[in-house]
């Protein structure tokens, strides 16, 4: 679904009780005035959602490549019961950023095929600047928002399975 019909509403009904979950983030610096933001949205809907700042763990990496890698090893530390990646890649005028995305998105399904905890894709891929902060804050609203929501029904889904 694309952002500009997406109401995040609707993806807030229903969040179960955060309370008792711990979160892990991992942030990629590279287009930090993108990222911060996403951050900030995640950050808030978890507190608004009852999760306690000590039972988040926020890590940055230097670029959004870099994100399996941090979310590998967030994901195994034992501490978190998700881990939320946050990233931002913008087209440029070369091949670089089909390379950075799809290795992104390949070892995020891989790790969620293969770890021991949920971890949600939250790399924003867009063609312009413009595209990128109207989802970090903007008129489109705040993915980081999304992102965490994601993670904490995540957590609860694995957690009715135990």
């Amino acid at each position: 679904m694309s952002s500009k019909s997406f109401n995040l509403a609707d993806l807030s009904a229903n969040v179960p009780d955060a309370s008792k979950m711990r979160f892990g983030i991992v942030v990629a610096e590279w287009n930090h005035a993108i990222t911060g933001k996403l951050l900030q949205g995640a950050l808030d809907t978890l507190a608004a959602q009852g999760v306690k700042e000590s039972n988040i763990i926020v890590k940055n990496v230097p670029g959004s490549f870099e994100l399996v890698y941090g979310s590998t090893v967030l994901s195994r530390c034992g501490l978190v019961d998700a881990v939320i990646a946050i990233g931002c890649v913008v087209r440029g005028d070369t091949p670089h950023f089909d390379y950075i995305c799809e290795g992104v998105t390949r070892g995020i399904s891989q790790l969620n095929l293969n770890g021991p905890v949920p971890v949600i894709f939250g790399l924003l891929t867009t063609n312009t600047m413009e595209q990128a902060e109207e989802r970090a804050g903007g008129r489109l609203g705040n993915k980081g928002s999304e992102f965490a929501v994601t993670a904490i029904k995540m957590v609860d889904f694995a957690w009715q399975l135990r």
